[in-house]
């Protein structure tokens, strides 16, 4: 499955490439993070709680940053184990590029999951992926807009 989508963020490129590689920041947007952990600057670990349609659980997972590009983007690879609920694996391509006083944020975004979660459909899958990213970039736009004003 392929996601992709890009925001428009009230702050300038190297605030928002900042608050990317902030774990407190990343914690807080990203829906259901019950721990982020940063074991250096290109590896965290995360659980997280999710619930797709009828099935609830939690994942365990470590993401990789490959920050080469910095500050005009960088990729992530990560996987996560969900016990008997499955697993999701992917990762994603992130670009900022400055637009005046803002910054847009693109990314691009390929998952791959297996087990139950997998048996619930594509389309509530794809559904549940974009609503859960959404909230994620809705989250951490206010949140940088916020601190880039204050």
């Amino acid at each position: 499955m392929d996601l992709s989508d890009e925001i428009r963020i009230q702050a300038p490129r190297d605030v928002v490439y900042r608050a990317l590689n902030d774990p407190e920041i990343l914690r807080e947007c990203i829906p259901g993070c019950e721990e982020l952990i940063q074991h250096s600057p290109e590896n965290l670990e995360a659980k997280v709680v999710l619930k797709i349609g009828p099935v609830k659980a939690r994942f365990a997972g470590e993401v990789t940053l490959d920050t080469t590009n910095a500050p005009d983007g960088f990729t992530l690879t990560g996987e996560g184990k969900g016990g008997a609920a499955g697993f999701a694996k992917g990762g994603a391509e992130v670009t900022l590029t400055e637009d005046g006083p803002e910054t847009i944020l693109a990314y691009t975004a390929t998952v791959d999951i297996g087990g139950k979660i997998a048996q619930l459909g594509s389309r509530l899958i794809a559904g549940t992926a974009k609503k859960l990213s959404g909230k994620f970039f809705t989250r951490f736009g206010e949140i940088v807009s916020e601190q880039s004003v204050g």
